[in-house]
Order: structure tokens, then sequence, then C-alpha cells
């Protein structure tokens, strides 16, 4: 059983070991949303949220130029500032935008991911990035011109540790024929099972490739305080999710409310439940849940105290079974790539 709201919780969260070094904690906190994408965002409460999740010993931040666009990176600096030592970065290139938020494609261009990374050091104020993804596949450049460039950004000691989002298998391997992969990210959650169906799991561990789970609550429906579309803010782009519309949003809180009974039988919450889920799964996972409120954090570091059982995994696969979630997990893949 999770402490209770509001209970103490020291800094001391397990850790685990993505590829062959790179050790985090057993939680990341992802910031994305601290500046784009789930509404207004509070710029004091975002950087106490990441001194938060420090303090409790969450050293895994992810980040991406494009949140924003440019300034998430901005905010996370600042926030680790004097504290970069507790801190593995990650952060991540490849959607290309303005400053004033349009989108110009996907680029992998050897030329494009120096003056990315460089772009990235900047505005986090740090010398090194720990950990740096290729955020989206370019389709129009060969994945082992992207890879080359980014281990020659290895070499010259501006990054650490290389990894790739939402690749498919074939990639993933040509990449790190390239240059170790440390780690790939991919949705994956009870509402997102598809990295067990497609191969990227399978493919990860086959190569020792450790799997950063993102949007491990489902974008918070998960988290079962979403009861109807409208709960969500005017410019908060699950408004435009397949699976937050409609028919769509009623089957899934069906799921969700299955979820939220199985929770109150554990004596936690259901976004506490779904983590847990993600831990499970093994120790090369490491769910990278974001959050933007303090409250929130302490709710989901809980999660780390959470041990489920063999009957309780089976539950959960019988109430969300790969497929099960109603909708598409973006309104149009093609500008996101893979």
């Amino acid at each position: 059983m999770p402490r209770p709201p509001g209970a103490a919780y020291g800094g001391g969260m397990r850790t685990r070991t993505l590829g062959q070094g790179l050790v985090v904690s057993a939680q990341g906190l992802g910031c994305m949303g601290m500046s784009e994408f789930y509404g207004q965002g509070d710029e004091a409460e975002a950087l106490a949220t990441i001194g938060r999740a420090l303090d409790l010993g969450v050293t895994l931040l992810d980040t991406a130029d494009m949140y924003g666009p440019f300034t998430n990176e901005r905010l996370v600096g600042r926030a680790i500032a004097s504290r970069r030592g507790d801190v593995v970065l990650a952060t991540k290139f490849g959607v290309v935008r303005d400053e004033d938020g349009g989108r110009r494609g996907i680029s992998g261009k050897p030329d494009y991911v120096r003056q990315a990374c460089d772009a990235s050091l900047q505005r986090l104020g740090v010398d090194v990035i720990d950990l740096y993804y290729q955020h989206r596949v370019d389709p129009d450049t060969p994945v082992e011109e992207t890879w080359t460039a980014l281990k020659g950004l290895v070499e010259a000691g501006k990054v650490r540790h290389l990894g790739i989002s939402e690749a498919g298998p074939e990639t993933i391997r040509r990449a790190a024929a390239v240059h170790p992969v440390t780690a790939v990210q991919t949705e994956w959650s009870l509402w997102t099972r598809d990295p067990e169906v497609t191969g990227v799991l399978a493919t990860a561990r086959e190569l020792g490739i450790g799997f950063v789970a993102y949007s491990p609550l489902g974008r918070g429906f998960l988290s079962g305080s979403l009861r109807a579309p409208d709960d969500l803010a005017a410019d908060d782009f699950r408004r435009a999710n397949p699976r937050f519309q409609g028919d769509n949003f009623r089957r899934n809180l069906e799921l969700v409310d299955k979820v939220r009974q199985l929770a109150a039988e554990k004596s936690c919450t259901p976004s506490q439940l779904a983590l847990a889920w993600v831990l499970a799964r093994g120790d090369d996972v490491v769910p990278i849940p974001g959050t933007k409120r303090r409250k929130y954090l302490e709710e989901n570091v809980q999660a780390d105290d959470l041990t489920l059982s063999r009957e309780d995994l089976d539950q959960l696969d019988a109430v969300f079974p790969p497929g099960a979630t109603a909708g598409a997990r973006y309104a149009d893949m093609s500008p996101i790539g893979r």
C-alpha cells in the first residue's frame, strides 16, 4: 500500500539502469505539460514541482526542444541551475518548429542534429546532455546518417547517452548498429500497449536497451479524474485526440472505471495502480509521468511503494488487454513520424 496523500516521503526512490549503464530513478518526470499542450501553465508551480521531484529522489527529467516551443528547456534549465548533480537530463531533437509554434516537419539531417544539440545546451544552461533522443524518425534521412552525427556528439563530449523515440524495430536495429542505444522511448501504459504487439519492446530487450514509457497514465485518462470532454481546457490538445472524443470517450471511461474499482480494493489511487503496472513490467522499464503540480507528483511517486501480485496483474490485463482502448493515439500520426 502506498503512503496516504500528504504523508512524508524522503528522497529514497529506487533506481533502475537504462541500457549499459545509465542509472536513473525508477520513475522520471515528464516536463512537457509545464509549457504546452495541457492547458495554461504556472511557471512558479512548475519550478516548484521540479524541485520537489529532485527532493523526492526523482532524478530523470524529460524535456524536448519542441515543447513550448523552446520554452520548456529554458524552464528546466532554470529549475536545475543549482542542482545539476542531482539530475539525469534528457532532451530531444527532430520535430522542427518555429518560434511562433508552427511546425516545419521532421529532420534528422546531420547538420540539423548538431545545430539542435548546441541550441539545447544553450537553453538548458549545461555543458553536456545526459540522454539525447532522436524525437521522431526523419523518413527522408537514413537513420545511419542521423546516428553518425549523434555518435560525433558523444565523441565531442556534448552528449553522454543516446536514445530514440517512436521508432520501429528495424529502425532501432539500424541505429544500434551505428552506436549503442541507451533508451527507446514510446507511449506505453494500460491505455496504450502497442510496444508489446509491434515488436518494439522485444527488440529493445534483445539489444539490451532500456525502455522509457511516456504517457504512462494515458494522458491523464487513467487517473479517473476526467469524466467528460468538457473537463479539458479549451486549448488542451487532448480535445482533438480521438480517444477523448464522443463514443470513444464514453467507452474508455467504462474501462477506467474498472481500474478505479481495482484501485479502491488496493487502497491506492487509479494513477498509482496504473504506474505500478508499468513499473511491474520489468526493471528495464522507467515510466515518466508528466505533471505540472506538486500534489500529483507526490501521488505518482508513491506508486514506487506499490507491489502488484500476479492476480492483480491478471485482473488489469483482463480489463485492458492490448487493443481495448477505443480510438487512435493521435488524430494524425503523419506529422509525428515513426
